[in-house]
């Protein structure tokens, strides 16, 4: 019982860390952008993240305020993520350039920075051990509660943070004027543009926010699943980021659920015992291995709110209109 209690946190966890980024990459994608620089943004989140507190916990010579500790890398992560939205959108908007190129070439500067920034800073500053305990830290009386305690109430401020920008992100979308317009802009830039919606100002919008929420997700995996201390596989979450978006249809409330189960697939060999090296390995392409079975189904069944944006991946040329 206590193993299982074990995986299903351990599962959650990784899951909304997944969440933020699908999330991201969500509401960059109902503007019609498709951001395949996701993995090289949430590493430049994370390690803005790392490098602000540090910097914080240097200055304070280690007497961190709790509050402080979370908000301060919070912030710079998001801004990171944000300056990377920034950059796709002046190359896709601006310039534009082919999006599905600009994506790789941002994943893979992404990649780059963030691994130039981590080299810049003391080994003993981004182990983190002192700010790690307050991004973890979960509900003061969640021990006292048993099972139920651990498995709802223990997880630290980020878990309950993606799950909550995740279903305001839906009501945004679906129940107000500014997501009509936003998904307006993703569906038919041009009617959007004839209608007298800013197709630029809403694309450049989204992609910041987007990017900036999905780099949300690199801080959480290296501050609360991975303790606190930095490990080059970043990137690998982002790619399962832009395969839960497919996998959760764009709906970043079903995407809590999604997220749950991607988690599932990806650490469940770390808990069955005798299990050798290679088929760990398998299991983790389970969430990948799943996505296209629903990409099939979903294609096969044709139901226009199971799809992407009409406009996904189209430059827009307003003289074109």
């Amino acid at each position: 019982m206590t193993t299982f209690i074990t995986f299903l946190v351990s599962t959650v966890r990784l899951g909304m860390t997944l969440l933020f980024g699908a999330t991201g990459e969500a509401i960059t994608e109902k503007s019609g952008h498709l951001n395949l620089g996701i993995p090289g943004t949430m590493c430049v989140g994370a390690a803005c993240g790392c490098v602000a507190e540090s910097i914080y916990f240097t200055s304070v010579n280690g007497r961190m305020i709790p509050v402080l500790a979370v908000l301060i890398p919070i912030i710079a992560t998001f801004i990171g993520g944000a300056l990377m939205g920034l950059i796709y959108s002046f190359f896709t908007v601006t310039l534009r350039a082919n999006q599905n190129v600009t994506g790789l070439v941002l994943t893979t500067f992404g990649i780059g920075i963030s691994n130039y920034m981590i080299a810049q800073v003391k080994a003993e500053a981004y182990t983190f051990a002192a700010a790690r305990k307050y991004f973890t830290a979960g509900l003061p009386f969640s021990k006292n509660l048993g099972w139920f305690g651990e498995l709802f109430l223990s997880y630290g401020v980020m878990i309950y943070l993606a799950i909550a920008v995740a279903i305001l992100t839906s009501i945004v979308l679906n129940k107000t004027r500014l997501g009509l317009h936003l998904r307006a802009v993703g569906e038919n830039p041009a009617t959007a543009d004839a209608a007298g919606i800013n197709v630029t100002a809403y694309r450049y919008g989204a992609t910041c926010i987007g990017c900036g929420i999905a780099a949300l997700g690199g801080i959480t995996f290296v501050m609360d699943y991975l303790g606190g201390n930095w490990e080059y596989v970043i990137d690998s979450i982002g790619w399962l980021s832009v395969a839960l978006v497919i996998f959760m249809a764009w709906r970043p409330s079903f995407g809590i659920l999604c997220a749950i189960v991607f988690g599932a697939f990806y650490v469940a060999s770390s808990y069955i015992p005798g299990i050798n090296l290679q088929t760990k390995e398998l299991f983790k392409m389970l969430p990948y291995l799943v996505t296209i079975v629903v990409l099939v189904v979903t294609s096969i069944r044709d139901r226009k709110e199971d799809q992407p944006p009409a406009g996904l991946g189209l430059n827009y040329y307003r003289e074109e209109r």
